[in-house]
């Protein structure tokens, strides 16, 4: 048993926070900062072309001294692994593990319905552990 991305999302906010790919670095970061978030979908037109991580300005900004005035579209990782509303938890969780990242984009029919960091999907993850120990628990009790 598995949550779904459907439902991880069900229990967040809805506000999706994105950018555009020609804000500056510096303007990300500070809506990152303000929102409290640690990545930020990059926009044009509509459609998703990337994203830009906490991990990104560290890498690629910070280390690398950008001018933070430099657009987002300079740093943004532009190959996205996305998943979708009708994955699962352990989906995700496999494809962050394997990949190395800690953000997720959702997409359904080319549409950003969301982001799921690996916190929402761990969050998720040991719910639905719990919720399959206390049912075990029942029947061997029963």
């Amino acid at each position: 048993m598995s949550s779904s991305v459907r439902k991880i999302l069900g229990s967040k906010p809805a506000s999706l926070i994105t950018i555009g790919p020609d804000a500056t670095l510096e303007s990300a970061m500070k809506l990152m900062v303000e929102s409290r978030i640690g990545a930020l979908p990059v926009v044009e037109g509509g459609q998703l072309i990337g994203i830009i991580t906490e991990r990104d300005f560290v890498r690629r900004v910070v280390y690398k001294a950008i001018d933070l005035q430099t657009p987002v579209r300079a740093v943004m990782t532009s190959t996205l692994k996305t998943v979708q509303s009708s994955d699962s938890a352990q989906h995700c969780m496999e494809t962050m593990a394997g990949m190395h990242i800690r953000h997720l984009p959702v997409v359904d029919g080319g549409r950003l319905t969301g982001v799921l960091s690996i916190s929402d999907v761990m969050r998720a993850t040991m719910e639905d552990q719990r919720t399959m120990i206390e049912q075990l628990e029942s029947y061997i009790h029963a």
